[in-house]
């Protein structure tokens, strides 16, 4: 049955915006967790390699002009808020304006198209929290559906793809290597989870375009102690051993540019690839292009239909719009 919605909230990693957000923005993202205070500093500076600013909001703020644009086309008309996990604007801060502001039901877009813990039962779990420091009167929010094989998350996939291969030598267009970029996550975590099977659908359908094209998946920006098990092989260590002579990274574990899409693949893989003699080009994220926001739209509107028309495309059913009590656990720590 449909439900009666008031706004749209976009729901964020979120990330600095000047060198003295830096340290404060890494302990918010690393709180409980037993990282190493040398893996801490080791990632704080990557952002000072980039004036200690993340793109990540101002593609946030890119995004939702987009879908200001947009939603009236599709006969929307709801106000759009942006709230963040780990940096200004906060969820919290987030909520209690949309509560001053009379909201009392949102739809929230998580800006990760895949299932796991950190991303998307840490998102529920931050909601809850800034609902609670909110307290009375929070707007309820609920989130749409995960989208990984949603038709416009394809499309705007195989268009950006398309777009690098075009940035290639013309020599190297027709044989690169189509190499699949995803953050890792500890081996534990993804029996309790569809991450990885999400992934390689998502890999597999936008590979499709391209049958004759050699592709792979590969991982990055693993954080755990070096005894844990994540998921590999790591991109750079891929790369290192790669024989095919151009490759086109595909950050598909990401909607927008995170540090780890500017870091780790733009200049850490772009380092091995030129080190090494492969021609490499480096595909967009689906950020703001027209058939991601169209696909936003379309998710919305199946929402406030009550979501009869859930389109998908391959083997993988259409994700559900509320999770079960017990889907993508985060990992036990020892005592």
């Amino acid at each position: 049955m449909a439900k009666t919605y008031d706004a749209i909230l976009l729901v964020a990693f979120g990330g600095p915006e000047k060198p003295d957000d830096v340290m404060p923005f890494m302990e918010n993202v690393l709180r409980g967790r037993s990282v190493p205070r040398e893996r801490m500093m080791e990632v704080a500076e990557h952002y000072g390699l980039f004036g200690g600013r993340s793109p990540i909001n101002d593609q946030c703020r890119e995004l939702i002009d987009a879908m200001k644009a947009a939603v009236p086309g599709h006969g929307i008309d709801l106000p759009i808020y942006w709230g963040n996990r780990n940096w200004h604007p906060m969820l919290a801060d987030t909520l209690r304006t949309m509560r001053d502001d009379g909201v009392k039901r949102a739809l929230a877009l998580f800006t990760t198209a895949y299932s796991s813990y950190s991303s998307c039962r840490q998102y529920l779990e931050d909601l809850q929290g800034a609902a609670a420091d909110v307290g009375d009167g929070a707007p309820a929010v609920d989130k749409l559906r995960g989208y990984f094989n949603h038709p416009g998350f394809i499309e705007s996939w195989v268009a950006r793809v398309a777009e690098a291969l075009a940035q290639l030598p013309a020599e190297h267009q027709a044989d690169a290597k189509l190499l699949f970029a995803a953050h890792s996550i500890p081996t534990a975590m993804v029996a309790s989870c569809r991450y990885e099977a999400q992934l390689r659908e998502a890999v597999r359908l936008i590979a499709a375009a391209w049958p004759d094209r050699a592709s792979d998946l590969v991982y990055q920006s693993r954080s755990g102690p070096p005894t844990q098990p994540w998921l590999e092989p790591d991109v750079c260590d891929y790369l290192k051993e790669e024989t095919a002579s151009a490759v086109v990274i595909v950050p598909i574990g990401f909607i927008s540019d995170h540090m780890e899409v500017v870091y780790d693949l733009d200049t850490e893989a772009s380092e091995v690839c030129e080190q090494r003699g492969i021609a490499m080009a480096r595909a967009a994220t689906p950020g703001t292009h027209p058939r991601f926001v169209s696909m936003i739209c379309e998710l919305i509107r199946e929402r406030l239909s009550g979501g009869v028309d859930r389109p998908v495309v391959g083997d993988l059913p259409a994700e559900l719009d509320e999770c079960a009590a017990d889907c993508c656990p985060a990992l036990r720590r020892p005592a």
